[in-house]
């Protein structure tokens, strides 16, 4: 641990880090570069005496209006956003924020309302369970501290993102969370101990010592009411002063009451019913509740927070690569395309580059969910975020900051976690409204209780109704399904990214895929060699590799690669060599001392030279091209090329049958090779020569039949249709352009992950589903019960708290990995 602490923040500064902060003509340590701007920014702008009246009171509350605003101010300067703010030429700005405050669902939604009425704020993208919102704006209209202003106004704290400083706020309110709680637990037990005597013999106490166990219970109630019951009185407060009822306000209402009703209870000797230990105990099981449901909302969003985790503090930049080895070491925000690092055997890529030196294997499972470290080397491109497990590289970075690849799936990940399906969007709706609903309801409750018994039972009865019928449930009940469901996905290397995915794809009812790069490898490979005159296939091959030595063409690569079974002993030259470009290429050819013209290639060119094509060697039905081989003596063999098909398609394709879609293939390809590659697969329907305008045709007819469409694809000519479709996936290796048009992008080559993606859509919209209904049914029974006086206050709280962990329990299942069918 570091002694020095940051001049800003207070945090610790890394050993080995020199960031200074001159003030006063002193340098001061700062633990990061953002802190290091921000604290010049201030001192250069005039402000340096804001830490000096920090120093006598570090209440950030405490400082002046004028002087928050200030501060706020320095937010927009161009040097300081520089480390977190994302920026067009247009005026296009967006950031990612922490917030601090959150207690609940409806937090999320007054923040994005907020928000959304300042001018010039396009979008905002608020992350439930990691606290993260994703701000876009115009700057010409509005600026960064005015957002932070209103989130301020609104009653929550704002500030640049920092994962570190995530992390330690996360800890500090569980810290004060868990304190909460056990001064709750230990007053209830205090306050139960003065209680149940007069539970037992409160008829036979005496009134002095009767009056004695209800001061007892009182005192012992007062950290409850004044530490404990805190988060709630300012959840209440934020809402009230917005205009608008959440979920604390019922919660806060009834603790108030009950609280006064003891004390005037007590003070005017009203008799034995203090409920004073009431009051601290479902306190107690209210904060245990809001307790177990942070924790399981945390592991819930956890995938989503890893990966943002993953890009290291600190790297090794070489100074003057390759005339020296030394490095230094050097904050990541720091770095700039064009630097030299070397990552260490154990250290985590920093930004995305290109191998210069070394040779090792890198662990992509944290992005792609690949378990297989990939070989790398020279010329070898390295991403964000992964491991570097064998030997030390040298890297030359390319994309820093918000433009890696790491960055980017951060980023659909956030707005993916921030989008709900209709049905939570109705929740929502519907908790607000049942919220005020029971505000008012609670009224003539109470009246009519005290006209029928007393005012003492009417009270508990109104109290009771309050705490046992609050919609947490409803509000928790889509929001953690979907961040455990996109969580486990991601760890898959299945990115879902677009609004509403996983909600449409559990209703798809066709799957359209492209072709090439889809579901075959777009390499050409031989996969027979036809022989047409006296050469064997051997021969044939080792001629052919001979006239494709120089050149780069996808079929020269393929017989290039194609290994003939016995080439030994073959005394082959090539001289004066000719390419026909979209023909072929001749030489002329000395074989075991016969000297020939020969020719490869199209069967019009070879026929040039070798004369008429023999019978039936016209090209069969198959997936891919044919090339023929010939010389002066006539046409000597025939090629057949293929483009390979993935490993396990043909297993995936009957995974997704047996969800009962419609399996349809698309392709700009031939007719003769889509419908082969149709049969050969198995597949329902298929359509060949397509243009992407014929593709966009395509699924506009399927969508007309009422059905639903989840298109797959990889290419720029697939953008179009991917985009029209229900939902689309961009498979690994994609154009960036198709990738940020889907839906959902896989960031592996297995396609087997498709069936499972399905299947977890399905699973995740049965779970929203019985959250929901369970939920709303909690609610009817509850409601009715309280009403006619069968609760008590403690068990309205134990209600309501197991309610909402049963919602919370029931999403988690969707963390465990499963197979598709």
């Amino acid at each position: 641990m570091s002694e020095k602490t940051c001049f800003h923040c207070g945090l610790d500064v890394p050993e080995n880090l020199d960031l200074p902060i001159v003030y006063e003509g002193e340098s001061h340590a700062a633990c990061c570069a953002g802190c290091q701007a921000v604290a010049q920014s201030i001192i250069d702008a005039g402000l340096g005496g804001y830490y000096k009246q920090r120093t006598a009171d570090a209440e950030k509350a405490a400082l002046p209006p004028e002087e928050i605003l200030a501060q706020l101010k320095l937010y927009d300067l161009p040097e300081v956003q520089a480390d977190f703010v994302e920026a067009d030429a247009d005026g296009g700005r967006e950031a990612v924020l922490m917030l601090g405050g959150i207690t609940c669902a409806a937090c999320v939604w007054l923040i994005e309302q907020q928000l959304l009425r300042l001018p010039g704020v396009v979008r905002v993208d608020l992350n439930y369970s990691t606290r993260r919102v994703r701000v876009a704006w115009n700057s010409r209209q509005v600026a960064l501290s005015d957002i932070l202003l209103r989130i301020q106004n609104t009653g929550y704290s704002a500030a640049p993102y920092d994962a570190q400083k995530v992390e330690e706020q996360a800890q500090k309110e569980r810290k004060q969370s868990l304190i909460r709680l056990a001064v709750a637990g230990l007053s209830m037990m205090q306050t139960m101990m003065f209680a149940i005597p007069t539970y037992l013999y409160g008829n036979e106490i005496e009134p002095q010592y009767l009056s004695i166990l209800h001061w007892g219970a009182f005192f012992m109630v007062l950290p409850v009411m004044f530490y404990s019951a805190v988060p709630f009185y300012q959840g209440t407060w934020r809402d009230l002063k917005n205009r608008r009822v959440g979920m604390d306000t019922p919660v806060a209402i009834a603790v108030v009451l009950a609280f006064i009703a003891g004390v005037y209870a007590l003070l005017s000797n009203a008799g034995q019913g203090m409920y004073f230990e009431s009051v601290a105990m479902f306190v107690f099981l209210l904060l245990g509740g809001r307790y177990m449901e942070q924790i399981a909302r945390r592991k819930a969003g956890d995938a989503a927070e890893r990966l943002v985790k993953l890009v290291p503090a600190f790297c090794h930049r070489l100074t003057d690569y390759p005339h020296s080895d030394h490095s230094e070491e050097a904050a990541v925000v720091q770095l700039q395309a064009g630097d030299v690092i070397v990552v260490r055997a154990g250290e985590v890529m920093p930004a995305d580059g290109v191998v210069l030196a070394g040779e090792s294997e890198v662990n992509e499972a944290m992005l792609t969910g690949e378990s297989l470290p990939v070989p790398k080397q020279a010329g070898a491109a390295v991403v964000a975020g992964t491991l570097n497990a064998a030997s030390p590289l040298v890297v030359r970075i390319d994309t820093v900051g918000s433009q890696t690849r790491l960055a980017h799936i951060v980023k659909l990940l956030d707005r993916a976690l921030a989008q709900k399906p209709r049905l939570a969007e109705l929740a929502d709706q519907y908790a607000s409204s049942f919220v005020l609903g029971l505000l008012v309801m609670a009224v003539p409750v109470f009246i009519g209780w005290t006209l029928y018994a007393d005012a003492q039972q009417a009270l508990w009865i109104t109290v009771s109704l309050l705490v046992i019928t609050c919609p947490c449930a409803l509000s928790l009940a889509t929001p953690t399904a979907l961040a455990a469901s996109t969580g486990n996905l991601a760890s898959d290397g299945i990115l879902v990214s677009g609004s509403h995915s996983l909600e449409t794809l559990a209703q798809i009812n066709d799957v359209v895929f492209d072709k090439t790069g889809t579901l075959t490898k777009g390499e050409l490979a031989v996969s027979r060699v036809m022989t047409l005159g006296r050469l064997n296939s051997s021969e044939a091959g080792a001629v052919a590799q001979v006239l494709e030595q120089q050149s780069e063409h996808p079929i020269a690569r393929a017989i290039l690669k194609h290994a003939p079974s016995v080439s030994d002993g073959l005394d082959i030259q090539a001289a004066q060599r000719l390419n026909r470009i979209g023909y072929g290429v001749s030489a002329q050819i000395s074989l075991n001392g016969e000297t020939q013209i020969w020719a490869l290639g199209r069967a019009d060119f070879v026929a040039e030279i070798a004369g008429a094509l023999p019978a039936g060697a016209e090209m069969p039905a198959h997936n891919g091209s044919m090339v023929y081989l010939g010389n002066q003596q006539g046409f000597q063999a025939a090629f057949l090329l293929d483009d390979e098909i993935k490993p396990d398609i043909a297993a995936m394709l009957a995974e997704l049958k047996q969800f009962g879609v419609r399996l349809h293939l698309l392709s700009g390809d031939r007719r003769a090779a889509v419908a082969s590659l149709a049969e050969t697969l198995g597949l329902d329907a298929w359509h060949a020569e397509a243009t992407p305008e014929d593709k966009l045709a395509y699924v506009e007819t399927l969508q007309r039949q009422n059905r639903k469409v989840l298109m797959v694809g990889d290419g720029i000519n697939d953008a179009p249709v991917l985009a029209k479709a229900d939902v689309s996936v961009a498979v690994a290796g994609g154009a960036d352009v198709a990738r940020d048009g889907a839906d959902v992008v896989l960031l592996n080559d297995d396609m087997r992950v498709l069936p499972r993606t399905v299947y977890q859509a399905r699973q995740t919209r049965t779970i929203i589903r019985q959250n929901l209904i369970w939920a709303s049914l909690y609610n009817l029974i509850a409601v009715p019960l309280a009403v006619f006086g069968y609760v008590t206050p403690w068990i309205a709280a134990l209600g309501m708290s197991l309610s909402s962990l049963l919602v919370l329990a029931n999403a988690l299942r969707l963390l465990k990995k499963n197979k598709a069918v």
